[in-house]
């Protein structure tokens, strides 16, 4: 058995292919490459008969194997990740978007790729505050957020449908801005998913990243609620009949988006929309760690 050693945290691990796999993965290395990077860089130690290594001879070892499979720029990115969790600092993400568009399952990956275990739905955050709040209080929050309007005084010059899911957000936004400072406060790592992320109505702190995901247009959300529907107890019928809604919404979101300067990101291939994600955190961090030592 391989030992793998960590003197600044002073514990002593099994090797394990499994979380080298996971911590080559998170530079944006295909699953199987990384598996086979892993088990290479397990052969080695192994010939060389190794019962005692270093964190820091894992790193060198794993970044060669990449430089050999000409990954350099996932070795790279490998490099920092590792230097990003012995930093300790903190990620808070934010992932919004209309419905159907794919953000639980890019905030499920993006979880697993960066070792992230709170991953919370604006959802359960609405169903949450339903429990506590009576309907009589906040209709809005009481309905789907495409049929928010119907609980709406309606008013002149504005669409009814986005005057009503604006009510929506700014009540549903009181129990985010409650879960981000617990994540600000604690340090921990957290992302947040949901159709009420909505740039502009959430206070957004240092190692913070928001991104608008949204797909290209009617066809392809058709399919995506299909292909949903296979999976989950939501039918798509119900979701297609309110399309056009779902549509006003996601225009209205990533106005706004641009209005705050937040990247927007189309979803057509799951692996492409977390390596941009991925990529654009990486750069903003090392920016800010680079910073950080200069100062």
């Amino acid at each position: 058995m391989i030992i793998v050693t960590d003197p600044e945290r002073k514990i002593r691990l099994p090797f394990s292919r499994g979380i080298l796999t996971r911590s080559i993965t998170l530079a944006g290395v295909e699953v199987g490459v990384a598996y086979i990077i892993a088990t290479e860089v397990q052969k080695e130690l192994s010939e060389e008969r190794r019962k005692l290594v270093t964190t820091e001879e894992i790193r060198a070892l794993t970044y060669r194997k990449l430089i050999d499979h000409g990954l350099s720029k996932a070795a790279k990115r490998y490099l920092f990740w590792r230097q990003l969790r012995r930093l300790k600092i903190p990620i808070t993400m934010l992932l919004g978007g209309a419905t159907g568009v794919g953000k639980s399952t890019i905030a499920t990956e993006l979880a697993f790729r960066l070792g992230i275990r709170s991953v919370i739905g604006t959802d359960t955050i609405r169903e949450v505050m339903r429990k506590i709040i009576a309907p009589e209080l906040l209709p809005d929050i009481h309905t789907s957020s495409f049929l928010a309007w119907k609980a709406v005084p309606q008013g002149r010059g504005e669409s009814p449908l986005i005057k009503g899911f604006k009510n929506q957000v700014e009540h549903v936004s009181v129990g985010v801005a409650a879960v981000l400072d617990r994540a600000y406060k604690e340090g921990f790592n957290a992302i947040i998913e949901g159709i009420h992320l909505v740039p502009g109505y959430v206070e957004l702190k240092e190692n913070s990243f928001m991104y608008v995901i949204t797909v290209g247009g009617r066809k392809d959300l058709e399919a995506r609620f299909y292909e949903r529907a296979r999976y989950s107890k939501r039918p798509a019928d119900y979701y297609l009949e309110h399309l056009d809604a779902i549509i006003e919404i996601q225009e209205f979101i990533v106005e706004r988006a641009r209005e705050h300067g937040i990247p927007v990101i189309n979803n057509v291939e799951l692996e492409k929309t977390v390596n941009a994600i991925m990529e654009d955190i990486m750069e903003r961090l090392m920016e800010r760690v680079e910073e950080r030592m200069r100062g």
